[in-house]
């Protein structure tokens, strides 16, 4: 894994320079202390430069940027290609010669000669971001991989297009603008950040997963145009072929089949790998994998909260790092720890993502690091792929015995529920949920907007000054990103799979922007790459064929995947209720920490330049404290908070 920056001047007479490469590419040091490389068009109208990780073929030949033989097509890229052997063969059977000896990047440079752009993205198994130039054509492709395990932002100002794995490189660069993007700061209130293509910097963009953009010299089409080529959506896998069975025991074999492939493939690595181990089926079925295809002790690593018994996981870790033998390491974290990071944690995020999960992540991949490991496999993705969350059992009942039955109510009727509803939500708290959702409903909305919506509109009109509201115009918004990103997935009949069109929205939005996002930004501020198997494109095409009923059957959630693992972890691993990846913050916001965040927020921009209202902020610290659990509400203020000071006050 490694950092990648470039510059194309493609439709400005002002020449790259290499200052301005240089210090885009040690702004990302982090991603790539192994070593280091710039290249300069002779004309000096594009640039590229690349921040090196070093973790397959660890010799000069695997320098980037990379090139071909005539130096007509350049590379800068980050993550890693896991068909690159057999792609390998291919492209040395159709004539092309490799300079590398397994160098995965050098697949890249010739699998665009030979298939073109589309043609090269269709053939990728791997996590990856890349800038390739085409010199002939004179045309630049910045692509972000299928999931969206990998990060890439750019910038187009005035015809010079910036573009870096982070966008703490991206303000390196002189032409790039630090302005707060409101729109995106009322986005990220609900969604803890901001959905693609938009990031909280005005004039900063990230590339979507699944896309890749071409921006051309000369010729058509000249400006940076967006192409998807490719989308979670149902249809691709083997369940999709006609005449082929959808029963129980075709889909655990294929689970199982390819949830192996996937761990083992990520097990491609010239240097010490590791799992981030929680005790739970999703990590625990990576150590067992790992065991069966290593010779040696796979080394696991855990985190917890010195004196928070409840949020610790060490003593299934344990039972499972017994049960392989693994070379296990620990670490306990405190309060005080977590202050002591805070200002690391937002320069780190480079966006606010407010998830406090960042915290404890940061702590266990250093632990990795400390121990010699550079990679480590993580869980990610499952529980949104086979319904591990409780939620999504939820929202499916929701929409079959209420959702559906209320919507067929006269609107006039809807309309005086909802706003019952919204009158007892201002007296009492509780109803705040029941009030958004008749809103939503009555209005013909979406009911479902992902797995971590916080602020929905009714909370962001009691945040937000009226003057704010009326300038942003927040109104609908979050609504209307939650409706285009729908708006691909086909249409679904009453009594239809709900279900996956729910976890269709988290691959779009949640995964991506927040989860993936967080895992890619903390662990690589450590220089740890993070694979995620349960997140391999084959296996995530396979799982949004699987039904419903197989996914959760007798309100047991994720049934396929543990009737998978069956028999290849031990039965109180599988059976155990799930705990989840969690944080002390309610505890530690009730005591000095909340008044510290209490002060920080009020004291902040926006509420000395009246967006915020002071009294909201007051009202939920008082609530907070007094029993109601605003934990959350409180964080995703702090967290904005520190990422203004950091970024826009220099504090």
């Amino acid at each position: 894994m490694c950092g990648i920056a470039g510059v194309f001047s493609y439709a400005s007479s002002r020449p790259v320079r290499e200052e301005s490469l240089l210090a885009m590419r040690e702004a990302m040091i982090h991603r790539g202390p192994d070593g280091a490389g710039l290249w300069m068009a002779a004309d000096s109208r594009i640039g590229l430069a690349h921040r090196r990780l070093a973790i397959v073929d660890l010799s000069e030949s695997g320098r980037q940027p990379m090139s071909n033989e005539d130096g007509l097509v350049w590379v800068t890229f980050n993550g890693e290609i896991y068909n690159h052997a057999a792609l390998r063969i291919d492209l040395q059977g159709a004539g092309h010669r490799f300079r590398s000896g397994h160098c995965d990047t050098e697949v890249i440079v010739h699998g665009y000669e030979q298939w073109g752009i589309e043609g090269l993205l269709a053939r990728l198994d791997g996590d990856f971001a890349f800038g390739l130039w085409d010199g002939k054509t004179e045309t630049l492709f910045l692509a972000r991989d299928q999931i969206g395990v990998k990060p890439v932002y750019f910038s187009d100002q005035n015809g010079v297009m910036i573009f870096a794995s982070e966008i703490k490189a991206l303000l390196k660069h002189p032409d790039c603008p630090r302005a707060l993007d409101l729109e995106s700061m009322q986005n990220y209130l609900t969604f803890l950040t901001t959905p693609a293509p938009t990031t909280m910097f005005r004039g900063i963009q990230k590339l979507p997963s699944g896309h890749y953009l071409s921006v051309r010299k000369s010729g058509q089409p000249r400006q940076p145009r967006l192409y998807r080529y490719w989308d979670a959506l149902p249809g691709q896998s083997e369940l999709s072929r006609e005449g082929t069975s959808h029963e129980e025991g075709q889909c655990v074999s294929l689970v199982n089949s390819k949830l192996r492939g996937a761990i083992s493939k990520r097990m491609m690595s010239d240097v010490p790998m590791g799992v981030l181990l929680s005790g739970g089926i999703d990590s625990s079925a990576n150590v067992a994998l790992m065991s069966e295809a290593s010779s040696q002790p796979v080394r696991t690593f855990t985190v917890g909260f010195e004196g928070e018994s409840e949020y610790n996981e060490f003593e299934y870790s344990r039972f499972v790092s017994r049960q392989f033998g693994t070379d296990h390491h620990e670490i306990s974290i405190t309060k005080g720890d977590m202050e002591g990071y805070l200002d690391q944690l937002v320069r780190t995020q480079d966006e606010p993502l407010a998830d406090w999960v960042c915290v404890p992540l940061y702590f266990v991949s250093k632990l990795a690091r400390e121990n010699g490991v550079k990679v480590v496999q993580v869980g990610e993705g499952a529980d949104e792929e086979f319904s591990g969350y409780g939620h999504y059992l939820k929202y499916s009942t929701m929409n079959r015995n209420l959702w559906r039955p209320f919507q067929a109510m006269p609107a006039w009727l809807k309309d005086l529920t909802a706003r019952m509803a919204g009158v007892a939500a201002r007296r009492d708290p509780s109803f705040e949920r029941m009030s958004d959702f008749l809103e939503r409903a009555a209005g013909g909305g979406e009911m479902f907007w992902g797995g971590s919506v916080i602020y929905w509109d009714n909370y962001k009109r009691m945040l937000m000054t009226a003057a704010a509201e009326k300038s942003i115009h927040f109104e609908g918004k979050s609504a209307g990103i939650v409706d285009s990103l729908f708006s691909t997935y086909p249409k679904i009949a009453d009594g239809q799979d709900f279900l996956n069109r729910m976890i269709y929205l988290e691959f779009k939005l949640r995964l991506p922007e927040l989860l993936l996002m967080r895992v890619d930004k903390i662990t690589m501020s450590n220089s740890v790459e993070a694979r995620v198997p349960y997140l391999d494109k084959s296996l995530v095409e396979l799982a949004m064929d699987i039904p419903a009923k197989l996914k959760v059957r007798g309100g047991v959630p994720k049934y396929i995947l543990k009737k998978a693992v069956h028999g290849l972890i031990p039965d109180s691993v599988i059976q155990r209720k799930k705990m989840g990846f969690n944080v002390p913050m309610a505890t530690w916001l009730r005591g000095d920490f909340g008044r510290r965040a209490e002060s920080e927020i009020l004291n902040s921009y926006f509420v000395r330049d009246g967006l915020f209202c002071a009294d909201f902020v007051k009202t939920i610290f008082r609530q907070h404290r007094s029993g109601v659990n605003r934990a959350m509400l409180i964080w995703v203020l702090f967290n904005l908070v520190k990422w203004h000071d950091c970024w826009f006050e220099q504090r």
